[in-house]
């Protein structure tokens, strides 16, 4: 398995929870646990190699399989992963999560380590430029207090300037904070109380919050989330087919991250993705997909495949000579 080729180490984690398991566990225990705790597509990676005995990491007992580890192993940092540590902390969004002294701490005890990379080795060619302002105190106070509300379920007071320039005020409780590689911006997915007391979904950027407030009011149930979201959901998903070629499906499961898919093999060259999405989500939903190459085939829905081929034509307009343009 290579070192850091997953997304936040996603499958490292869900190995590492399987192994600690001291039980016996059935292959269908193990498709549960991975579709739990990994993405959607985990099972396409991760079970062919255990299956096959590629990852020698369980003994097989007739259709069990047992950990060849004990539950309580630690292991000590390497220098590789030191090394990435190092370079994290570069990263202008890292002081977002951690306090000026932490950040200060950390890079006293990693004087001495090389960063595995350097933030001006990497060149953003279709990111826009207008990103958050990291550095800025006031971005930090807002994106910590939201942290915080959303642990504790807690209602904040906004002021939100809206994209049209309105100033909107309202109560909200953060859901979900949203990272966009494409703007450099990141998103709250927040809880709105309606004069019914039902709750709706909203989305706010965090750079259009003016002012923010702690309230002492807290929900007084769990609200699901990932239900609202999927309610949200247009009835037909966006679908996909991926070439088998040129790590095609691994570049597109990390390119289409932060939606909900599901993703299956239909023959030996392609693979169909279904991705759940809905308005909030299209125009950015399809710039990605427009970007990403021809490695990808749209065959459908319809209402995205209108979209497309309109967003299309206003490129090639805009292009065009004058003397083609209708």
């Amino acid at each position: 398995m290579e070192l850091f080729s997953e997304i936040y180490s996603c499958y490292y984690k869900v190995l590492r929870h399987l192994l600690c398991s001291q039980d016996a566990l059935s292959m269908q225990d193990i498709h549960s646990r991975i579709c739990n705790e990994g993405f959607g597509e985990s099972l396409l990676s991760i079970i062919p190699k255990l299956e096959s005995g590629a990852w020698n990491l369980f003994e097989k007992k007739g259709n069990l399989y047992l950990s060849r580890i004990s539950p309580n192993f630690t292991v000590p940092l390497s220098s590789l992963e030191k090394s990435y540590l190092k370079a994290l902390l570069s990263d202008p969004r890292i002081g977002l999560f951690l306090e000026k002294e932490q950040l200060e701490s950390l890079n006293r005890m990693l004087t001495m380590v090389p960063p595995l990379w350097k933030q001006e080795q990497f060149y953003y060619y279709d990111q826009f430029k207008d990103g958050d302002p990291y550095y800025d105190e006031n971005y930090q106070k807002i994106f910590r207090l939201l942290l915080k509300a959303q642990k504790n379920q807690q209602f904040v007071d906004i002021d939100y300037t809206s994209p049209k320039g309105n100033r909107v005020h309202h109560y909200y409780v953060p859901a979900r904070l949203e990272y966009s590689v494409k703007n450099d911006k990141f998103r709250l997915l927040a809880f709105r109380q309606t004069g019914h007391r039902n709750m709706e979904l909203q989305i706010l950027n965090i750079d259009r919050i003016t002012d923010i407030s702690l309230s002492e009011k807290k929900l007084d149930s769990p609200v699901d989330l990932n239900k609202l979201i999927q309610y949200s959901y247009y009835k037909e998903p966006l679908k996909l087919h991926i070439a088998n070629r040129r790590n095609a499906l691994e570049r597109a499961m990390l390119h289409f991250a932060n939606y909900e898919k599901n993703t299956t093999k239909i023959d030996e060259n392609t693979y169909e993705c279904l991705i759940y999405y809905n308005q909030g989500m299209e125009t950015e939903l399809l710039i990605e997909v427009m970007s990403f190459g021809p490695m990808i085939t749209v065959v459908g829905n319809d209402k995205f495949l209108n979209s497309l081929k309109k967003r299309l034509e206003n490129q090639m307009n805009l292009h065009a000579p004058e003397s083609y343009v209708n």
